[in-house]
């Protein structure tokens, strides 16, 4: 029997709608979920929302459950949790995480849920994909004891990122961001907080995620000689420019890139992408990551919360979404 449900959808860069899906009965081997929470990721998601993937890019960045085509219409999302209503007796009941976009209900492989643990509250499951981001970005990165670190940008891939290297220890860490108000966050999630101005030099490793060229520009000022900068932002279809004169050679300076579409070479062979899942998810029972949780709408207020966080007139890291 076929069920009704809705589902946001981008009908044209910068306008969403809701519109009636026709989710199936769940065959062998499939889930139903009922959803109870998205997220909006305020980087990728407001990027897809203006229009801003590249025409190049457009195959790799599909969203697994991705349905239509960039620029729009498109149904984008991947942060999202739920109550499994049907399926293997295994998983009936069980709350679980999906990289499914914003949808009351829908059915997918049981291979494609996650179960969120039980100390793990449903409500900051939605955090899982971005924690996994930062997973990824700390195998890439491989930070050692007694390290000078900053973390330049204090959005929810920022902010993810600091809150793990929080637990390293010997470390020194700020987390470096234009808007003072980001120091509460830092300060919630155990963290050090500067202003660029303000920022301590003279690190080993700078996680750069501001998705700016003055940020990115920032960063490679911060480092010591023979300092990494990694890169986690994603620039979409803009074009960023870097002082590579200067001192970037006799420093011996890297800039090298992390994406979460593959796992990091330094874990590939011991690790798939069940294992950094479930890892993000069991680290999601610190409640200091609730800091990131910045905002929530009901999900029939979504066509107009998606403008005001694609211009920052809605100020948010992960922006919740609530379903009846």
């Amino acid at each position: 029997m076929n069920r009704s449900a809705r589902a946001f959808w981008l009908r044209s860069p910068g306008h969403g709608e809701l519109r009636e899906v026709t989710v199936p009965e769940p065959a062998a081997g499939e889930v139903l979920v009922r959803t109870l929470y998205s997220g909006v990721s305020r980087g990728t998601e407001t990027l897809v929302f203006r229009g801003g993937v590249p025409q190049s890019q457009h195959a790799v960045m599909r969203a697994p459950f991705q349905e239509g085509d960039f620029p729009g219409p498109v149904k984008y999302g991947y942060l999202n949790v739920g109550v499994v209503e049907q399926g293997p007796d295994t998983l009936t009941g069980r709350t679980v995480f999906c990289l499914y976009p914003h949808q009351s209900r829908y059915v997918v492989p049981a291979s494609a849920v996650t179960p969120v643990p039980d100390r793990v509250p449903a409500g900051r499951a939605v955090l899982a994909g971005t924690v996994e981001t930062a997973v990824n970005a700390l195998w890439d990165a491989a930070p050692l004891i007694g390290d000078r670190i900053a973390v330049v940008g204090g959005g929810m891939v920022g902010c993810s990122v600091a809150a793990l290297l929080a637990r390293f220890p010997g470390i020194r860490l700020q987390l470096v961001d234009t808007d003072p108000a980001r120091a509460a966050t830092a300060e919630a999630l155990g963290v050090g907080f500067a202003t660029p101005d303000d920022a301590l030099g003279d690190c080993d490793l700078v996680v750069h995620a501001s998705a700016s060229e003055p940020g990115l520009t920032r960063a490679l000022g911060l480092l010591a000689a023979e300092g990494t900068v990694l890169e986690l932002s994603w620039y979409g279809d803009r074009r960023v420019s870097l002082p590579l004169g200067e001192a970037f050679h006799s420093r011996r300076l890297t800039v090298r890139s992390s994406q979460v579409g593959a796992v990091s070479p330094a874990r590939r062979a011991s690790r798939g992408y069940a294992d950094r899942l479930a890892l993000a998810l069991d680290l999601l029972a610190d409640p200091a990551l609730d800091a990131l949780i910045t905002g929530e709408s009901a999900f029939e207020e979504l066509p107009e919360v998606m403008p005001g966080l694609a211009t920052g007139e809605i100020p948010a890291l992960c922006h919740r979404i609530r379903y009846a």
